[in-house]
């Protein structure tokens, strides 16, 4: 992939303390406008508590965060809002919204804006973008995992903002309203937005992000393109699990896979020649 790229987010030295345990240990990170950066890593790496950070949510125990070169601490609440969005991995709602409310909770910081004259037709393109249009008026909590996932997707694109903050957007979803989801990303990425997506399905990263940042135990174990970080000797150390990183002989796409106990397979794929993955 390739982008036009200009750093909106700034984050260094970044450390976050739980218990006295550190939980992320001296991040730099830059997010840029005009492509999508992959966080991933295995369970307990800290990708959704970086994503906290970045998006002002938890105030790092050290280090810095910097949205448009200000302290991202000193963005008044209401124009953080305008400026980036965050999903959850959660989506669990106490009233029985119907899924279009619930869309156009993401119209709330435009209120009082010249904006705001556009709420209704900004949520109907959100729910179509996100294929849930049918469901508006249903309940939220009577909607499937997936269902309620794409509406509080749609809830973000609703917000408008320039800078997306995505944690697990593709858990619940199936193999079509994954492309969906992560299409789009990569679209808004295009229209010169800036993308933070935390995933677990290593090939879907590789196929939508522009960079992938890898974390192990709190710390960057590698940053760069696709090509560069999914290594498969660094992905099986941090993993600790042995995979194979193969290329699509008709697309060219990698594709990560674990290797799996039992008789050997004949494979179609051709192995990616290992790449220096450290940076």
């Amino acid at each position: 992939m390739s982008a036009g790229t200009s750093t909106v987010l700034e984050a260094r030295r970044v450390r976050v303390d739980r218990g006295g345990n550190p939980v992320v240990r001296d991040v730099d990170l830059d997010v840029r406008a005009g492509e999508v950066l992959a966080l991933v890593g295995p369970n307990g790496a800290g990708k959704s508590t970086l994503l906290s950070v970045l998006a002002g949510d938890i105030t790092p125990t050290a280090g810095t965060v910097h949205l448009d070169g200000r302290p991202l601490g000193r963005t008044p609440v209401a124009a953080l809002a305008r400026r980036r969005a965050v999903l959850l991995q959660e989506h669990h709602l106490s009233f029985p919204f119907r899924a279009r409310e619930v869309v156009a909770m993401g119209r709330h910081p435009w209120r009082g804006h010249d904006e705001e004259q556009l709420d209704d037709h900004v949520v109907d393109e959100a729910m179509r973008t996100a294929r849930v249009l049918p469901l508006a008026d249903r309940a939220f909590p009577t909607l499937s995992g997936g269902e309620k996932a794409r509406t509080s997707f749609a809830r973000t694109l609703a917000q408008q903002a320039s800078l997306l903050l995505l944690d697990e957007p593709t858990a619940a979803l199936d193999l079509q309203h994954q492309e969906v989801v992560l299409g789009h990303s990569a679209d808004l990425a295009a229209a010169a937005h800036a993308v933070v997506v935390v995933l677990h399905d290593l090939s879907l990263a590789a196929a939508y992000a522009h960079r992938i940042c890898l974390l192990h135990r709190g710390s960057v174990a590698a940053l760069g393109t696709p090509e560069q970080v999914l290594d498969a000797a660094l992905l099986a150390e941090v993993y600790e699990h042995p995979v194979e990183v193969l290329r699509h002989p008709t697309t060219g796409a990698l594709l990560v896979l674990p290797e799996r106990g039992g008789p050997a397979r004949p494979r179609t794929l051709t192995a990616v020649p290992s790449e220096e993955a450290r940076p």
